[in-house]
């Protein structure tokens, strides 16, 4: 089976990015739903208990006993067992990736391109998708970092531009509800998107470095946390609770208030150009675990055979994932975050306790995956060691 390893620092960026990805867009308005005014406070207790996922992701990540994912679901739940939660995860992966790009396609049809068939949106985006996968997760982790001092500069940009309209009085009171309403809004932050990083478990053995993997996940979960929970503030401290709550794309309609003078105006364009960098690196990733896992379980060397059939089959599912964009909000806001906690908190807990038990029965605990180099795996071919006397490149 294909492999590829990336650094410590592409493994963070590509964290982050999966954070921002739909998140910028649906999260502020999903949030003020419920918490209102407070939806700022909502988004830093749903980035905590985001934070406390990725340990639990992380506990789980040290622990594997094989150097794939599938292979570690096969030796601690056995053979039948370990296939069916592998299929069932590479499913979700592939649930994810088709929603993505139908939120890709609902925002151009909506906000960009009325005019143009959703269809042919999304044939576009998913052969970009397609040529990503195709050169693996090494070069997808390398565009990652020549395109997020970008992401990073337009979001900063946007944030000193707002604000000037910024109003403090939106926020007031605080907490006018309770606390309760509060924490049932942060809900749609902890499964969009801190949930779905269970995904990332299918790359977490390609990281170099396993000292720092645990680290890197925690400082890439609170970056990318940090940026919503600042987005999700100026949204409120400028459209208000109301208007927030009834735009799908709140964080959109918040740039469009941006007018400087006569020569500064229609800068919406830097959030889509950030959005369309952010979402197809979360859909690229989840595309390639979607993939890479379907083809492990199939037997197969590359997972480049099935990238075509699956994207044709993600361009089909994605007409019909969800009826129309107001379902599909309605179910990101109160129907996405139990779903995803199977597989983001569930899953982990069962394969921790069954390496438990892998550890007590064998004496000893098994060496995680990434501790030395995976040279003698098969189906590998050696491509040249990266710099820093890390494990050899492998495509």
């Amino acid at each position: 089976m294909q492999q590829g390893t990336i650094t410590i620092r592409q493994f963070t960026i590509l964290i982050i990015m999966f954070i921002i990805g739909s998140s910028i867009l649906l999260i502020p308005s999903a949030l003020a739903i419920e918490a209102k005014q407070d939806a700022w406070i909502s988004s830093i207790i749903g980035m905590a208990a985001g934070l406390a996922v990725i340990v639990l992701l992380n506990a789980f990540g040290t622990r594997m006993p094989a150097p794939t994912f599938v292979q570690s679901c096969k030796q601690l739940l056995g053979a039948w067992a370990g296939t069916v939660v592998a299929l069932l995860f590479v499913l979700h992966a592939f649930l994810l990736a088709t929603i993505m790009l139908r939120y890709i396609g609902d925002f151009m049809t909506t906000q960009i391109m009325p005019e143009t068939p959703i269809e042919a949106i999304h044939l576009v985006f998913i052969v970009i998708v397609i040529m990503a996968s195709v050169f693996g997760l090494e070069t997808i982790a390398r565009s990652a970092e020549v395109f997020f001092p970008w992401v990073l500069m337009f979001i900063i940009i946007l944030a000193a531009m707002v604000s000037a309209k910024i109003d403090w009085t939106l926020l007031c009171p605080i907490l006018e509800n309770g606390i309760g309403p509060v924490i049932k809004g942060s809900f749609p932050l902890i499964g969009i998107p801190y949930l779905e990083l269970a995904l990332l478990l299918m790359i977490y053995p390609n990281v170099m470095n396993p000292k720092k993997r645990n680290r890197a996940f925690l400082i890439g979960g609170t970056v990318g946390g940090a940026m919503i929970v600042l987005i999700t503030l100026l949204t409120i401290a400028v459209l208000g609770p109301y208007l927030t709550q009834r735009n799908i794309y709140a964080s959109f309609a918040l740039t469009k208030k941006i007018s400087i003078g006569q020569f500064m105006q229609r800068v919406e364009a830097l959030l889509a150009v950030t959005w369309f960098l952010t979402i197809f690196y979360k859909t690229t990733i989840t595309y390639y675990v979607a993939a890479k896992g379907a083809a492990e379980l199939l037997g197969l060397k590359r997972h480049r055979t099935i990238l075509t059939p699956l994207g044709a089959l993600m361009v089909l599912y994605a007409q019909i994932v969800y009826p129309n964009i107001a379902f599909g909000i309605q179910f990101a806001a109160v129907g996405w975050t139990p779903y995803a906690a199977v597989f983001g908190i569930v899953l982990p807990i069962v394969l921790i306790a069954a390496a438990a038990r892998r550890k007590r029965k064998t004496g000893g605990g098994p060496a995680s995956p990434g501790a030395k180099t995976r040279t003698a795996a098969p189906g590998l071919q050696d491509s040249g060691a990266p710099p820093n006397g890390g494990p050899p490149a492998i495509r």
